[in-house]
């Protein structure tokens, strides 16, 4: 049966694929009693489960040893073994099988809980936060038992044209999956601006949220087309329908090819203006993409993706590795490090952190400043990175003077650890700081006296300004850029960095939607930083640029407080 699904596009393209559904397969069980005749056969269903999981973990561990899947990988799978061989978990279920003739999807469940209920009691934090294994091989024996297994970290299990299909996805399970060659992204939960659509976004693949129920009502290797421009899928497409899409993915492909040709293009208005393209990174993998798309320098590193999906904290020799082998790549080009922006929904992995609003909780520099020697060794790893390259740190969430005083104060402590031992690193390094929290944008002459560039990040900025949760999808509709209050605050933030000569460019996704570009460089932004994909899409607008044509109509929607007015003349200004 064919049927359509709509939800928020956040990645824009057409995908035609299979579905591979990674939804827990714990949301997927019922409870219903089994004759007392079938009771064997059951118990026979579930070992049946366990030893498909147990063949699965061992073939991981052996495409380990053969190079096959990341050597971190290893322990994972042998912790994860270790669970499913664990007696508590097997005879148990067995046990309870037995015993209320319940199916055994439902007693490996209610059997999870008992387990999990125990591992709260542990005071251990680091073994306490072990319960997410256990749910983990519990999913796999249930996804086995309700007839679509697979590991999902491993490519081989998958064709060339998965559509991953998900209830939710945290950045760092979207990182994880960034091997995996998907050709889109589903998901029940989501918006257009969380953390989860931006990484989506990186890759350059259409990708879809909140659509609610996709992973209830779409089957496994289902024939989906993904319109991620439009927000749509389409489940089971007919014949007609599937050459439709076919000729507009021919299409935007062509297009995709005609904007190669202006790569090695400079970025400059036609009434001859500079622009600086930069590109946003979360991994020194992401290079690649940075060299096809003809970025000039990285604006935006993202480092606290080096420390998900992992148990302990990369060293300093770690960080310095990765921040190296970029600096090196990017051969003296600009690079800007931002220090770790965890919280929100990019935890550390075993964090036993919670707050009621995490958004507005302990992260970025929050937390920088709140957990020092963690700070002190990613300082000391960016300082030692700054001798091989045009390095600049970034500083996140920054409120008030008080936090800018005691980061270049920890700056200076790391300079002086290297000093003493004779480790060279660049004494002039840039500082900057990030404009996302409305108090720092209200008093931006204070920051600009201690701080070397400012960098927009146009995501929380809107989030904050507007009161709006980005990674709510019940709310999403709230969230507007182009809301009067955010366009002033945008303006007043670029205009008065410039009159102070203070170098001020946007990392948020503003920067890399088109609709955007003219009017941002109507207010005067001249440093623009995205991702790698968007970059040359950007490029071609700024090249059809005018900007004295430009700024008096932008001028015009900074004073308009009226929607339909500002459509207008939004639609006037990107015609």
């Amino acid at each position: 049966m064919s049927f359509i699904l709509q939800g928020i596009g956040v990645s824009e393209g057409i995908a035609i694929g299979h579905a591979h559904l990674a939804a827990p397969a714990a949301l997927e069980v019922m409870h219903y009693l089994i004759p007392k005749n079938q009771v064997d056969k059951e118990i026979a269903r579930l070992d049946s489960a366990f030893a498909v999981v147990r063949t699965e973990f061992e073939a991981l561990q052996q495409s380990v040893v053969d190079g096959h899947a990341r050597a971190e990988f290893s322990a994972f799978l042998d912790l994860h073994l270790m669970i499913l061989e664990d007696p508590t978990l097997s005879e148990s279920t067995r046990s309870m099988i037995e015993q209320t003739h319940c199916n055994a999807e439902w007693a490996m469940t209610q059997q999870m809980q008992v387990l999990l209920a125990q591992f709260e009691e542990i005071e251990d934090a680091y073994l306490r936060e072990r319960k997410a294994d256990v749910v983990q091989v519990v999913e796999r024996v249930l996804k086995a038992m309700l007839g679509h297994p697979g590991y999902l970290p491993i490519a081989s299990k998958l064709t060339g044209d998965s559509i991953l299909v998900a209830h939710d996805l945290s950045p760092a399970d979207v990182m994880q999956y960034k091997q995996h060659q998907f050709i889109a992204f589903l998901t029940d939960l989501g918006s257009l601006t969380s953390h989860t659509a931006i990484v989506a976004r990186s890759l350059n693949i259409p990708s879809i949220v909140a659509l609610h129920h996709a992973h209830q009502l779409i089957l496994e290797n289902d024939c989906l087309i993904v319109d991620g421009t439009q927000g749509i899928t389409i489940v089971n497409p007919d014949k007609y329908v599937l050459d439709e899409y076919r000729l507009r993915q021919g299409e935007l492909q062509l297009e995709r090819k005609k904007l190669q040709r202006i790569k090695s293009v400079a970025a400059v208005t036609l009434d001859g203006t500079p622009i600086d393209l930069y590109a946003n990174i979360e991994l020194p993998e992401d290079i690649e993409q940075v060299k096809e798309s003809g970025a000039t320098g990285i604006g935006l590193f993202r480092s606290e993706f080096l420390f998900l999906n992992r148990d302990d904290l990369p060293s300093e020799d770690e960080q310095f590795e990765a921040y190296h082998a970029v600096a090196v790549k990017m051969h003296k080009q600009p690079v800007v490090i931002r220090t770790f922006d965890l919280g929100a929904d990019k935890s550390l992995k075993g964090s036993t952190q919670a707050a009621a609003n995490p958004a507005l909780g302990l992260r970025a520099i929050r937390l920088s400043l709140a957990e020092p020697q963690m700070f002190h060794t990613q300082l000391r790893a960016i300082l030692r990175t700054s001798n091989y390259g045009e390095i600049r740190i970034l500083v996140p969430m920054l409120s008030n003077v008080m936090e800018i005083d005691q980061t270049l104060y920890h700056i200076e402590c790391a300079k002086q650890s290297l000093r003493e031992e004779k480790i060279a690193f660049n004494e002039q390094i840039k500082v900057g700081g990030m404009i996302e929290i409305p108090a720092a944008a209200l008093c931006l002459e204070l920051f600009m006296r201690k701080l070397d560039f400012l960098s927009i990040g146009t995501n929380d900025l809107i989030q904050y300004t507007l009161a709006v949760d980005r990674i709510d999808d019940t709310v999403a509709h709230l969230y507007d850029p182009f809301h009067p209050a955010i366009l002033w605050l945008v303006s007043h933030i670029i205009q008065t960095a410039r009159r102070a000569k203070v170098p001020v460019s946007i990392c948020g996704e503003m920067a890399g939607d088109k609709q955007f570009t003219r009017l941002l460089l109507g207010f005067g932004l001249q440093q623009f930083s995205m991702y790698p994909a968007q970059l040359l899409t950007v490029k071609n607008q700024i090249l059809k640029s005018h900007l004295p044509d430009i700024i008096p109509l932008v001028n015009k929607i900074v004073k308009t407080d009226y929607p339909e007015k500002l459509a207008a003349l939004l639609a006037k200004l990107n015609d």
